[in-house]
């Protein structure tokens, strides 16, 4: 029985994961930071130099890192999707 409820807790929290190819793929220049935020939730952590800003989505070994300048989006990568 703990093995099961552990596998569905397991999956739930899968499921729930921003960091996809899927969502990754979604992202597009020029968007800006509210809809990169919708999309990804709130970011793990970010980086701001004047108007620059790098900002780090991660799950495991799943990272997506946009960096914004202002307010959209000018450059994406990912690792490990």
């Amino acid at each position: 029985m703990r093995i099961a409820i552990l596998a569905f807790l397991l999956l739930t929290l899968a499921a729930c994961s921003k960091v996809t190819p899927e969502n990754y793929d979604k992202l597009e220049l020029g968007m800006t930071w509210q809809e990169v935020v919708q999309l990804l939730g709130e970011p793990d952590r970010c980086e701001a130099v004047l108007n620059a800003k790098s900002c780090t989505w991660q799950e495991g070994e799943r990272k997506i890192t946009v960096r914004f300048i202002g307010d959209q989006v000018v450059l994406f990568s990912s690792e490990g999707l």
